[in-house]
This record gives structure tokens, sequence and C-alpha cells, in this order.
């Protein structure tokens, strides 16, 4: 009895990896050379801003874009509790307009991930991404975000796991080179195992955040991984791109098939549109101003308005005057006094109103 228990042990020892699932590409297959990709962003990418960029940088827009949406991240450990999904659900609301678009999610819990991917699945997303490059400390102590880069044991039971829920939609992976130092010649095969529609690498590591310039000689690299694989995964290269034609510029250089802009959207949302170029001061502050009032129609019950403040840091910047209405922006707490600060600007500056400015 005890020499079988052994045989058992050692069995489950040498047992295969985890099988996965089936590879799905869904809407990936579909998608041009060089394409670009609106990345995630923690209170930054919600609802409301996303409902602006589709509408300024994408509907009825000649080479708008983004060609793919995302959702901000969404922790799969608060979906699977009843009070924790009903404080989470805002961040799922999307519009027609802004498809395809990838619900993203994180854990480092197989049942979680499968309950949060079936959500994303049932709300009508067009793929389900699992966030393996968050750097922010909470996130990784769980675990998850870059958290999984130290744990790559996990991954197959993680991606079977968001496969199962997902069903027919494909899941991909955004993550970072490595944790402290570049680990793309191990990382990057052991989620191309996985068989994922997508791969998206952050061109930095978890320990320098944002603190150096993404390297995209390392991007390069894991693009030549990913096509020597033979895999039809996609793969997206992130980090610093500041425009479209930047981003189709560094995927024909570096060899991805598309780019992911982030940080760049900030106070721009006609970013993704290559036939606007240039937008009058007038312009943007009433843009801004439609942007809260859709952030208070959709958000005002679930988000504090203090988050509506860095995209002002962003809109009122570049001309004469800024400085000041943008201070008494940061100061603001509701619509009517942004509205009366915009307007006694206008008023009042007259000659700067039909300033032109890049976008």
């Amino acid at each position: 009895m005890n020499l079988i228990k052994q045989l058992k042990k050692i069995l489950s020892k040498n047992k295969p990896a985890t099988e996965t699932g089936p590879l799905v590409m869904g809407f990936w297959a579909d998608l041009p050379d060089d394409f670009i990709v609106l990345a995630p962003m923690a209170d930054v990418t919600d609802n409301a801003y996303r409902k602006i960029i589709a509408k300024y940088s994408r509907t009825g827009q000649p080479g708008g874009g983004p060609d793919v949406f995302y959702t901000e991240f969404v922790a799969c450990d608060g979906l699977a509790h009843p009070e924790g999904k009903k404080k989470l659900m805002h961040n799922f609301r999307y519009s027609e307009a802004e498809r395809p678009i990838v619900a993203q999610i994180f854990s480092n819990k197989p049942a979680n991930v499968e309950v949060a991917a079936r959500l994303c699945r049932e709300l009508g997303f067009d793929g389900v991404d699992l966030n393996m490059g968050c750097p922010d400390k909470n996130v990784c102590k769980q675990g998850a975000g870059c958290g999984m880069i130290k744990t790559p044991e996990l991954l197959p039971d993680i991606i079977a796991a968001a496969k199962r829920g997902a069903g027919d939609l494909p899941v991909s992976v955004k993550t970072r080179v490595g944790w402290s130092q570049n680990e793309i010649e191990t990382w990057i095969p052991a989620i191309l195992d996985c068989d994922v529609a997508a791969i998206i690498l952050h061109g930095r590591t978890r320990k320098v955040m944002s603190k150096i310039p993404a390297n995209w000689d390392w991007i390069a690299r894991a693009a030549e991984i990913v096509k020597a694989s033979g895999k039809p995964t996609k793969f997206i290269g992130n980090g610093d791109v500041q425009s479209v034609a930047q981003g189709k510029d560094y995927c024909q250089r570096h060899g991805t098939d598309g780019a992911m802009i982030a940080r760049a959207i900030f106070g721009n949302p006609w970013i993704f549109d290559t036939e606007k170029t240039e937008v009058t001061v007038k312009e943007k502050l009433e843009v801004m101003l439609e942007h809260t009032r859709v952030f208070i129609d959709e958000l005002s019950q679930d988000k504090n308005f203090a988050v509506m403040k860095k995209h002002y840091k962003a809109y009122v910047a570049g001309f004469d005057g800024a400085k000041e209405l943008r201070m008494k922006c940061m100061e603001s707490n509701t619509y009517e006094e942004i509205e009366s600060h915009v307007q006694d600007f206008l008023n009042t500056h007259r000659n700067i109103a039909h300033l032109k400015l890049p976008c």
C-alpha cells in the first residue's frame, strides 16, 4: 500500500503541463498590418474617455482609430464576490462604437479568472486580456500583474481558466519584459506555449517602472521569438509611442504586428485620427467640457470627480493663460465650475481661442 502511494506521488510530480485549450484568434486575425491599440490605463481609459475617443478619433473619421479598444483592468477576485462585483461592474461599460473592445482582467487564482472571463463573454466583449504587466505594488503582492512573471508555473492554469470562461472569445496577455531584468528568452516562449491570440509587451521591467525609456530592441527580439514559433499569435509593442505614425514606424522597424499607445492619449482624443493634425484652443476646451459631462453622466456614482483632474492637466496646456485656467480647474469639483472657468477664459482671451494646437 505504501509503495502505491509513493508511485502516485512520483507520478503526480511528473504529470504533463496543463492543457490550456484551443487557440482562438477571433478579431485579432482580421486586423490590418501595423494596427494600433488603445492601452488599458486605470482611471484613464474609462467608459467616459473611450466614448470621447471613439467620437473624435474614430466614428465617421477617415483614417480614424484605434483599431482595438481596451477597458481599464478589473480584479477577478473582486468580481468573484457579489459585493465586489457590484462595485466593479462600471468598469465593463462600453459602447458599440468601441468595437473591437477587449476586457482586461487580473488575478493569480484560476477559479476567479474563469468566472471573470465568463462574465466578459456574457457582456459581449470581443476578447479577454490577462494583465501580467501592472507594476503596482498591491497588485504584485497578490501575485497578479507583474507578479505573474515570478511564478511562471501558474501560467498554464491561469490561461486555461481564462479560455474556459471566455469560450469562443480570444484570450491575450499584456506583460513586461521581466521583473528586474530582461527575461524574454524564457518568459515569451512560456506564454506562447499556452496558445494565446496576442501578446502585448511593454519594453520595460517592473523594477524600472517608467523611469527610463522603453527598450524597443528587447521588443524586437521578442517579436523574433514569436515569429520563429510559427504560431499565429499577434505581437504588439508598447512603450513611449507618441503617435499613430510613430507606432506604425515602430511596427516596421521592430517587426511587431501592432503598437499600443498609452500616455500620449492624455488631453488628445484626436490622436488616433491620422486626418486630424490640429485643433483650436476653443475646440479643445469644449471637448474637455464634453468629456466632463460624459464622465458625470456615466461614472459620477462610481468614481470621484478628482479622476478628471489628470485629464485637465493635459487638456489645459500649451497656450497663453493655460496655467491660470488649469489651476482653477484643478480646484473645481463640479461641471458647473469647470464650465464657468472655461467660458470666462474664452470670453476674455478671444485672441487665444482660435489659436491652433497640434494633436
